[in-house]
């Protein structure tokens, strides 16, 4: 198996006042290509600073990522903008949908930035609505659904580029526990159809089903353990 990720000697600072505060100390990390991976961690462990370098949403203080043989860590915004759109699908806790616009339309606006053209974008939206199980929803606006709909638009916005990986930021973190096993059941899909998949979570049952579980501590990785 080839590595999607490598990651080696992540540091993050963030200054506060005059101070610096350390968040993350030093990470290596590989993820193969196919895996299916849980973070977990206290709050204040670096998760979600983790989350945010290795979905290009910002950069280390120092250290190297690569992602699929690119080093992104000394890539531009509008370089990064590039990747996080055509390397990855977020799903995040709050679903972060537009809320006047339909569910087809909230999963086809990835590809307007990807330069795909309007009829392209309408099949590959239907398609992909019609996996996640919402063919009945597509018009319908955010108001208009369930949570775990809206959570399902979000994931379907999130695999519609046909990203390499899939990060899901807590993405159960505002369903209740039966919506919530739906959700994971699709995550659990869509890693058998290929995708590499990344879950932060809190939850010891939700990191269950992920095949891999790297646990932080203090910025650092206390354990990394494989499930299965």
């Amino acid at each position: 198996m080839s590595n999607v990720i490598e990651i080696r000697k992540i540091v993050r600072d963030f200054p506060l006042g005059q101070e610096t505060v350390h968040v993350l100390k030093g990470i290596d990390l590989d993820i193969e290509r196919g895996d299916y991976i849980a973070i977990m961690g206290p709050s204040g462990s670096g998760k979600s600073t983790l989350m945010n370098l290795l979905g290009c949403l910002d950069t280390p203080t120092s250290g190297s990522y690569i992602l699929n043989g690119k080093d992104v860590s000394k890539m531009s915004d509008d370089e990064l903008a590039e990747i996080r759109n055509h390397e990855i699908g977020f799903v995040f806790q709050t679903f972060n949908l537009l809320p006047r616009t339909t569910a087809l339309e909230n999963v086809a606006l990835p590809m307007i930035y990807a330069g795909v053209s309007k009829k392209e974008r309408t099949i590959r939206a239907e398609e992909v609505l019609t996996d996640v199980g919402l063919a009945d929803r597509m018009d319908h606006k955010p108001n208009q659904l369930s949570g775990g709909q809206r959570q399902r638009v979000a994931v379907g916005r999130a695999l519609v580029n046909k990203p390499s990986i899939i990060l899901a930021d807590e993405p159960t973190g505002n369903l209740d526990s039966k919506t919530s096993k739906e959700i994971m059941d699709l995550l659990d899909e869509i890693h058998k159809n290929g995708n590499t998949v990344i879950v932060v979570t809190h939850e010891e049952d939700i990191a269950a089903r992920a095949h891999r579980i790297i646990r932080l501590i203090d910025g650092m990785v206390d354990s990394d353990t494989r499930n299965k």
